[in-house]
């Protein structure tokens, strides 16, 4: 049986650093809750594909070759295996919470 969390359920905010839930995970797939409260990445160079929900905030994404792209609650997208991206930005007010699903393709 999995994790029973409603996402909408925060800790206290803003957080020093992302915070991160596995709801879900096999070995053929992983489930993540994220928050962010203004916190960006360095480069990720995944094996696995990423659906990504943005359920809440709003964020934008860097890609090689100096591509972004910006996201709104409700937005969705698939980051494809290897494909070189970072967070570049994401809401503090409100906070950013990601629905991520992690594949092997």
């Amino acid at each position: 049986m999995g994790m029973n969390l409603n996402i909408f359920d925060l800790p206290s905010l803003p957080l020093n650093d992302e915070l991160t839930t596995i709801l879900q995970e096999s070995n053929k797939i992983r489930i993540e809750r994220i928050i962010s409260t203004g916190q960006t990445s360095g480069w990720y160079d995944q094996d696995e594909a990423e659906f990504i929900v943005l359920v809440e905030g709003f964020a934008k994404l860097e890609f090689e070759n100096d591509r972004f792209l910006s996201m709104k609650k409700g937005d969705t997208f698939l980051i494809h295996p290897h494909q070189l991206h970072r967070v570049a930005h994401t809401s503090m007010h409100p906070p950013c919470i990601w629905l991520c699903v992690f594949y092997k393709v």
